[in-house]
């Protein structure tokens, strides 16, 4: 599973994406974008794993952007209505079988700053052929606001994804394998 450090999980996100991962599949979860003034209020003590549904309706629509990822809908088939869609899919909120991860050797460190990288991780499982799972309405997390990042390595990450995309490439070029040869320092 990947939660970003600026999302906060509602209480059941381990069990939900348990409950949906399954080998051959990727799990692509959603979030709730919270407003600054909303993300003041979490840093305080505001326990958004807490609001659940009524909660979160009583912050929108100025604290929140969406509701749809509150809320725990049984889509049964529905969630694998796209199996090969990676727009939107995002690390943030994402599970994936290890086994699935490593056929793809991880993420990519070639890809630096902000920018892509998820796209090129979902693309990459969907050229191994492991299919993208929806999981709105059941693995939603609150995103924090923050200022937006540098992304002044965003050209050289497009073209990179481009490169994937064009070669249908399922290897990391600098993946999880490149770790085992960085020798330790004790």
């Amino acid at each position: 599973m990947f939660l970003d450090g600026d999302c906060v999980p509602r209480r059941d996100f381990i069990a939900q994406h348990r409950a949906l991962v399954e080998p051959g599949w990727f799990v692509a979860g959603n979030r709730i974008l919270l407003s600054a003034e909303l993300t003041r209020r979490v840093l305080d003590g505001d326990r958004p794993e807490e609001w659940g549904l009524t909660g979160v309706l009583a912050r929108w629509p100025r604290g929140v952007n969406r509701l749809l990822p509150a809320l725990h809908l049984p889509l049964g088939p529905l969630r694998k209505r796209a199996p090969s869609r990676w727009e939107g899919a995002r690390t943030c909120n994402l599970a994936v079988a290890r086994a699935d991860l490593d056929k793809v050797d991880g993420f990519d460190a070639n890809f630096a700053g902000w920018g892509l990288e998820d796209s090129d991780l979902a693309i990459r499982l969907i050229h191994a052929g492991v299919q993208r799972k929806d999981g709105r309405c059941a693995t939603g997390v609150f995103h924090l606001w923050h200022p937006e990042s540098d992304r002044s390595r965003l050209p050289a990450n497009k073209a990179l994804l481009d490169a994937v995309m064009q070669e249908k490439r399922v290897r990391a070029l600098r993946g999880l394998s490149a770790l085992a040869a960085v020798p330790a320092h004790g």
